[in-house]
This record gives C-alpha cells, structure tokens and sequence, in this order.
C-alpha cells in the first residue's frame, strides 16, 4: 500500500506529476477540486454543505474537506493506496487526516514537496491559456497553439483565466507560503518527507520521484 501526498506551491506541477504516479503504481489520484466538483455533481450532503460555503464566498471549513477526501479514500479502488494531489493544504487538514487515517488502520508513507523558484512559478501560470469553448490547454511559451489566440482542437478563442494573472498568481503563492508551508515541517517531523527538485524535464522529475517512493521516505 501506498498513501502519497504531493505538496508544492500553485505551478510546482503537482497534478502533472499525480498523473505520472497513479499511472505506475496503478492507484487513483486525488485533488480537493476534483472532490468538490464530484459532490457539487452528486448533491451529496457535504457537497451541498461545502456548496453554501462557497456561494457566501468563504473558506469551505476543514471539517468538510477533510470529510469529502475520507470519503473518498474509503472507496474499494483506494484499497491499495492514493495519490494525495494538494491536500492536505494546511496543519489542521493534515492532523485531522492522520486521525482519521489511524482509525482507519491507514498512513500516510511519503510526503514528497516539488521545489520551484517563485519567478518560474509565475512564469508558468500566467502563461497558461485554456480553450473557452472545449477547454484544451496551452502554454504561450511551453505549448503555444499554431495560431496566436486559436485553439488546435475546435478553431475557439483561447484566453487567460482570472487565476492565472500575475497578481492573482501573487496572492495565491503568498497564501501557499502561510498555510501550506509549515507543513513541510510538520512531515519533516515525522521523516516522511523528502524534497525534489521541479525544475526539468517532467519526465525526468517523474523518475526522481518515483524512486523515492520505491525507496521509501527519509527524512531530509
């Protein structure tokens, strides 16, 4: 079994990287975003719940979260581990997730932290353009489509999301560096975590991570 978080800051490659892993070790990535829309889609009563949270614009409460990816990890194809993409995102989801994993009979192995410098980090996400219409993704200077502003796939415009813009992408890093940060420390502490450099190839990064994980953590 393999339990596995993957934490970094927005850009770090998180998801590219979950992708890779749940491919090789044959287990299921999961994202909070991914939870939530699922529960949105369901009308589950913690996706309702979380969706009243959200429409009053504020912080959906750790408990739900936390609630929504036990939920999810109690699924039979998370028997045999999974790919924590993001969360948890601070100390309170994580003790609560260790709590809940330890009655469960479960742990977490391994978390691993993708390290990137602030200025390729914005770098990377206000470059990020995305389809309107069938939302194919690109990168101005990593992926450009073939026609400046045209998508590949459908001929539709291609824009920059709200998100994506250099003072959003600010805001969020200095969110990250508050409430996601310190647990870094937090699995030091519990020598599950090791580092890795983000900066390379995807595959290249996909290779040092993996061999960790068949290694086993140390802590570093």
């Amino acid at each position: 079994m393999k339990n596995i978080i993957l934490l970094g800051p927005p850009g770090a490659g998180k998801g590219t990287q979950g992708k890779t892993l749940s491919e090789r070790f044959n287990i299921p990535q999961i994202s909070t975003g991914d939870i939530l829309r699922e529960n949105f889609r369901n009308k589950t009563p913690l996706g309702l719940e979380a969706k009243g949270y959200m429409d009053r614009g504020v912080l959906v409460p750790n408990g739900i979260v936390v609630g929504m990816v036990v939920e999810r990890i109690n699924q039979d194809d998370c028997s045999t581990g999974v790919i924590l993409d993001g969360f948890p995102r601070n100390i309170a989801q994580a003790e609560a997730l260790d709590a809940t994993l330890n009655k469960m009979g479960k742990k977490i192995d391994v978390a691993v932290g993708i390290g990137v410098e602030k200025k390729e980090l914005v770098r990377r996400l206000s470059g990020r353009r995305v389809c309107r219409k069938c939302g194919a993704n690109y990168h101005v200077i990593y992926s450009p489509p073939m026609n400046i502003g045209v998508c590949d796939q459908c001929g539709s415009e291609i824009h920059q999301r709200d998100d994506d813009r250099e003072e959003t992408i600010m805001a969020r890093l200095k969110v990250y560096d508050e409430e996601t940060l310190p647990l870094v420390d937090y699995y030091k502490n519990r020598g599950l975590y090791v580092a890795v450099n983000g900066i390379g190839g995807v595959d290249q990064i996909s290779t040092s991570i993996i061999e960790i994980i068949e290694k086993g953590s140390n802590n570093t």
